[in-house]
């Protein structure tokens, strides 16, 4: 599993002109699942992102965690996390969960992120083409891989 977080000052996902979600402060997360991902690699990333600390503090030292900051998250589904671009000038997907697989580890990810939140998070739908819009702050934009744990 991959997500790319995005520290916001807002972030919103619209499908066919209609905005499904809004966020104002927080993260908006895009995340990719592949066939070999299992429930624990989603708690894994669920966890790291909730204690990730890339809030500013009084000092304006990233020193507070996404629960310390009061922020929110927006997560959208996006299997290109996974593409493969060694050869040619074509992303392959091959390693990119198929549905059956993604959908409940997008489902399980969400659930575990607003469990540790302590309220609901804004989704995209997973499967829909989504126009994403954003103000990242800072910049402050970070990658983890559940199968590296960096």
């Amino acid at each position: 599993m991959r997500i790319v977080i995005q520290r916001v000052a807002e972030a919103s996902v619209s499908i066919a002109g209609r905005e499904k979600a809004r966020i104002g402060c927080g993260f908006l997360v895009l995340a990719g699942f592949e066939e070999a991902d299992t429930t624990e690699d989603v708690e894994w990333l669920a966890h790291k992102l909730l204690r990730l600390r890339v809030f500013p503090d009084a000092e304006g030292v990233m020193n507070r965690d996404i629960l310390d900051a009061g922020g929110d998250v927006l997560i959208v589904s996006q299997f290109t996390l996974h593409a493969q671009t060694r050869k040619g000038n074509r992303p392959s997907y091959i390693r990119a969960a198929r549905p059956e697989t993604a959908v409940p580890l997008y489902e399980r990810f969400v659930a575990a992120v607003e469990h540790g939140l302590g309220r609901p998070v804004g989704t995209g739908e997973f499967g829909a083409d989504m126009q994403v819009a954003l103000v990242n702050d800072g910049p402050v934009t970070i990658w983890m891989d559940s199968k590296n744990r960096e």
